[in-house]
């Protein structure tokens, strides 16, 4: 189809990538549901295709997000890597088996992190490759984004409830030091519920780690870390699109929708990290389930 997407339409597209990609209620679902809402024909009609220039401009959003997460996080970021490179001093002296012992006193605790930091990736990336292009196509529809954005306030508010009764038995409260990579695993298979327009993969990410023990404050840094090299990786495998026939007439639009994607992500994170210090994730349940019911009815 033609390429048709404006400046002003980048622009509003990529705040809404940039912020609904760190809260929890659904970059996927949101990029479905506004431009129905707006009446922005062009892109609805593209969201539902194979291919279209429409899914090329989104992936580009993707890496603006990314870079605005790892501009926030760059000096986390540095500290495990160089956490890296002093674990693989000790396999000089423990062996290749240093590099996966979780429970060894000689693991470097920064190595550990972004050893569960991979793991934790691994579902989603295997699933995602397989499934993620179906699934967009199947579910980038407004009435079912409505449906999965409703459910997405359901997971919100249930894993608070759940969370809450925990505590009332006094279950022990888990820290990213002593997690597991069982635990990194249930946490970022989490992340492949975003696979269905609606359903935010910060959020779900979020409730499996404080169904695991994590608080707030922590769920949400190991749920925003993990979602970095997700979202990275998975807008430049399909960056390619962005400089073939797809791009074509969206080029300029997509590097000016991606910037603002970064800016509106940056402050995002910066903002939330501050937010489950001490608050939590019902505001954005409410919003979710009030909103998604609302598109439903809109779209029946």
């Amino acid at each position: 189809m033609l390429a048709s997407l404006t400046y002003l339409q980048a622009i509003l597209m990529g705040l809404l990538q940039g912020v609904t990609e760190l809260f929890p209620v659904s970059s996927l679902g949101h990029s479905v549901l506004i431009p129905a809402l707006f009446g922005w024909h062009n892109l609805v009609n593209g969201q539902s295709q194979s291919e279209s220039f429409f899914l090329a401009f989104i992936v580009g959003l993707h890496v603006g997000t990314a870079v605005g997460l790892i501009v926030y996080y760059r000096k986390t970021w540095a500290i495990l890597f160089r956490g890296l490179f002093t674990q693989l001093g000790r396999t000089r002296d423990e062996g290749i088996g240093s590099l996966w012992a979780l429970r060894s006193e000689r693991m470097d605790p920064n190595y550990r992190l972004l050893f569960l930091l991979v793991v934790g990736t691994i579902p989603v990336g295997i699933i995602g490759l397989a499934l993620e292009h179906k699934l967009r196509v199947l579910f980038a529809k407004p009435l079912a984004a409505a449906i999965f954005l409703t459910i997405n306030g359901v997971i919100l508010l249930v894993g608070e409830q759940l969370r809450r009764r925990s505590k009332g038995r006094h279950i022990a409260h888990r820290q990213l030091e002593t997690m597991s990579a069982t635990n990194a695993l249930f946490v970022g298979s989490a992340q492949i519920l975003a696979l269905f327009a609606g359903i935010s993969r910060s959020g779900a990410a979020m409730v499996a780690g404080l169904l695991d023990g994590l608080d707030h404050e922590d769920a949400a840094n190991f749920s925003f870390l993990l979602a970095t090299p997700v979202i990275l990786l998975a807008g430049l495998y399909k960056i390619p699109d962005l400089f073939g026939t797809l791009g074509s007439g969206v080029r300029m639009q997509t590097l000016v929708g991606a910037l603002f994607a970064m800016g509106a992500a940056f402050i995002s994170v910066r903002f939330l990290t501050k937010w489950f210090t001490t608050k939590t994730l019902i505001p954005f349940g409410i919003y979710s389930l009030v909103v998604g019911l609302a598109c439903v009815v809109r779209f029946a």
